[in-house]
């Protein structure tokens, strides 16, 4: 029998393979997240996410020069905060002196050219460790999305290039956007968690910021009041198109691996640049089968962010990113 066409005829070396090739990983497509913490000259280890530090400010700075030179042009900041320097309103946020505020300009004075995205959300600065507001015993939607437009122009007076609000309000995309636009900050953009769910592969990242919520009997135990629900996909279509008319100018979709069909879904939905985030549980599970010898750390590291482009993301948050990076380059 002959057989004419033959799909392994585009497979039989590497250079037949490499001009094929439908999806190539660069380092153009990472955002590294970076943990920012009070102090000097301090480097901590997070246990559940081997590589990955909590860094004083200026150890920060060291970490994007090197970050840039390897050709990674984007961080999205998070701060430690200190317990007495939270309350309900997350008031710390806005504070032009603040943790973040004094990160992003010393990012900016020694790397001008690094794209700047910090977290816009009130649970590291909130002593109940939700991303809102609580009144009455619930997340306060509209108080909240008052508290986070201040916290946005005080950030985006620091020097921030990009808001990256990731507290899943209803309309803070519009709000953020008006006050932006209202204080003269219109090259700011708005990067969106729209479809952010409600997922168990955030604990590593909460328990290096301390930010989980806490177990009081008068508010909510978890974040499914706000954040989505894992069982649900049209919804999350309904979600970015909301974002999408109010403003924002990235649309953000995490977790990342487990939900790639909703990154396909949204792909084909939007023009608009997609984000994807490959977050703190990916990278420890991944991290722990590597260390088993389950798993060659190397190939599972970029087949994975590989695999998240390849679904329709244009730019990939991951703790991976500066390891990726060297891979990539070398």
């Amino acid at each position: 029998m002959i057989i004419y066409s033959r799909n392994r005829r585009i497979r039989t070396n590497a250079s037949i393979r490499a001009l094929v090739q439908e999806t190539v990983l660069t380092t153009n497509d990472f955002v590294m997240p970076i943990f920012v913490m009070e102090g000097h000259n301090i480097k901590e280890p997070i246990s559940s996410m081997p590589g990955i530090f909590r860094r004083s400010l200026d150890l920060t700075v060291l970490e994007c020069k090197e970050l840039y030179s390897l050709g990674i042009k984007a961080v999205n900041l998070y701060m430690k905060v200190s317990e007495d320097l939270k309350d309900n309103r997350g008031t710390e946020s806005w504070n032009a002196n603040g943790l973040m505020q004094s990160t992003i300009k010393a990012i900016k004075d020694a790397v001008p050219e690094m794209i700047i995205m910090p977290d816009v959300a009130l649970d590291p600065y909130s002593i109940y460790g939700h991303d809102g507001i609580i009144t009455k015993g619930k997340v306060d939607n509209d108080a909240t999305n008052e508290a986070l437009v201040k916290m946005s122009i005080s950030l985006a007076e620091a020097g921030a290039d990009v808001m990256a609000p990731s507290d899943m309000m209803d309309g803070r995309v519009a709000a953020i956007r008006t006050g932006l636009e209202e204080n003269g900050f219109t090259d700011v953009g708005i990067l969106s968690y729209a479809a952010k769910y409600a997922s168990s592969f955030y604990g590593p990242f909460r328990s290096a910021l301390d930010s989980a919520p806490k177990a009081d009997s008068d508010i909510p135990k978890d974040k499914k009041t706000y954040q989505m629900d894992f069982h649900n996909s049209r919804e999350a279509m309904d979600e970015v198109l909301k974002d999408v008319a109010e403003g924002a100018d990235i649309i953000m979709i995490k977790p990342g691996m487990p939900y790639l069909d909703i990154v396909s879904k949204v792909r084909d939905l939007i023009d608009l640049p997609i984000a994807v985030y490959n977050v703190s549980g990916e990278y420890a599970m991944l991290k722990a089968a590597a260390q088993n010898g389950w798993l060659d750390n190397d190939k599972a590291i970029i087949e994975s962010l590989t695999c998240i482009k390849r679904a329709g993301a244009d730019m990939i948050f991951t703790y991976a990113a500066k390891e990726a990076a060297i891979l990539l380059n070398h």
